[in-house]
């Protein structure tokens, strides 16, 4: 009897070992990630829940690709919530969790934007130049992408390039988004990331996905013009990108 038990307990260990030893690995490991919803309103004020409801979902989208919950940070900045998280918290949050995890970095604001800078809360912008300086500061020359899902978030690609940056916009420096209505599930362009998520192999990948994805939704309901996301790639993570591959469950 007691040899029958000690041959289960180590065909146990033995198997227990395998899985272990056969589990993916991230890509991924160390990456520091911030999701952040800096607005909660429709363009006339009134509130919504799509950035939220794109902040939920963005964050079990990039856990299941690969990125570990223990070194991201995500917040909701509206004011009717508790604990209220504020512009400035928001930011220290980041730089915490990018303190302690630094093989790279992915930063993503879902707001809205006008031609001049992104709302972040209930009264600071983010311009382009101080975006450039947070990236900086935060996620210094490490591997970095930055995704900024807001109306004429392609302000944002030409202070932001950098070998060491992929840039991700929802929109031309001088076109609108869409989806931030009171009926919308999510602003369109976090919809298209999310849903292309669960397929695409990697950042490049995804972008590509995403932006044939909002062509699509665009042109099927007429909307006009066309927000045309932007990608920007810098020459370092052009050859980096590919081999960082999202996790994808086996089968």
């Amino acid at each position: 009897m007691f040899r029958s038990v000690v041959i289960v307990i180590l065909l146990w260990l033995s198997a227990s070992s395998a899985q272990a030893q056969s589990a993916p690995v991230s890509r991924f490991d160390g990456w520091a990630s911030a999701i952040i919803a800096a607005d909660w309103r429709t363009s006339t004020g009134e509130p919504i829940q799509a950035f939220d409801n794109a902040r939920r979902d963005l964050v079990s989208g990039f856990l299941a690709a690969g990125f570990s919950r223990a070194d991201m940070y995500d917040a909701t900045l509206r004011p009717d919530v508790t604990p209220v998280v504020t512009g400035d918290a928001a930011l220290r949050g980041i730089a915490e969790v990018a303190a302690r995890a630094q093989r790279g970095c992915l930063l993503y604001f879902t707001s809205h934007g006008s031609p001049e800078a992104m709302r972040f809360g209930q009264v600071q912008r983010l311009t382009p130049t101080r975006m450039a300086t947070l990236v900086r500061e935060i996620c210094g020359t490490r591997p970095t992408v930055v995704v900024v899902s807001a109306c004429y978030s392609g302000i944002f690609v030409d202070s932001l390039a950098a070998p060491n940056r992929m840039i991700m916009t929802a929109a031309r420096r001088d076109r609108s988004s869409f989806g931030c209505s009171e009926d919308a599930t999510y602003p369109y362009f976090d919809g298209c990331i999310i849903s292309s998520l669960p397929t695409a192999s990697d950042f490049i990948a995804l972008a590509n996905a995403t932006r044939a994805c909002i062509k699509d939704r665009e042109t099927a309901e007429g909307l006009s013009p066309a927000s045309e996301p932007q990608v920007s790639i810098g020459a370092d993570l052009q050859l980096l990108l590919p081999t960082l591959r999202f996790n994808r469950p086996p089968g």
